[in-house]
């Protein structure tokens, strides 16, 4: 998932083809559909989250937690939501940004890369240095995290990476949250 590249060995021979591609999965977070609803115990839901292990779900940038709309939401709807072109012409000035700043998407860069285009304050490090060990997320983890915020701000026009893109980054870890909230529970 990371190389952008899939290898194939078989007795005789090796083949490495391009495999780059964007991962978009859904899955419930307990087997009756939400993993705070009292129907099922913590250690049915993490006996059923760990059908998934830790290293997949790791790799994946971006976990949202989809709550449950309350009752008559859709019909009391108002708002004026973004139109589909309003959203592209958004995304395209971020890409522009990313290829004019550093010639590649934020999702491709490496980790010295990183330390050159997704510099904290001082006080922000220290913040997400507590947030991952709070969380006990991994040095991938970590760097998913700089790179959203990287990108949160690109968004914004934003030169630098300001503690709102930190916090909004780290929301998008639900399943770490998710795990460490069940296991507390449960011990």
């Amino acid at each position: 998932m990371e190389s952008g590249e899939v290898t194939i060995s078989r007795a005789l021979s090796k083949q490495t083809f391009p495999a780059n591609f964007q991962l978009v999965a859904a899955m419930n977070p307990s087997p009756t559909g939400f993993y705070n609803d009292n129907r099922s115990t913590p250690e049915q839901v993490l006996r059923y989250l760990s059908r998934l292990s830790g290293p997949f779900l790791d790799r994946i940038d971006i976990q949202i937690e989809v709550a449950r709309l309350p009752k008559g939401m859709w019909a009391n709807d108002d708002s004026r939501a973004e139109t589909s072109a309003e959203v592209r012409q958004r995304v395209e000035a971020c890409h522009q940004r990313q290829i004019k700043r550093q010639g590649k998407v934020n999702a491709e860069l490496s980790s010295t890369e990183l330390k050159q285009y997704c510099r904290l304050s001082a006080n922000d490090s220290e913040f997400l240095e507590l947030a991952i060990e709070k969380l006990r997320m991994s040095t991938r983890a970590h760097h998913k995290i700089l790179k959203i915020a990287r990108t949160l701000a690109d968004i914004e026009a934003k030169a630098d990476i300001e503690h709102e893109h930190l916090i909004e980054a780290l929301s998008y870890r639900a399943m770490d949250r998710i795990l460490r909230h069940l296991t507390e529970q449960v011990a």
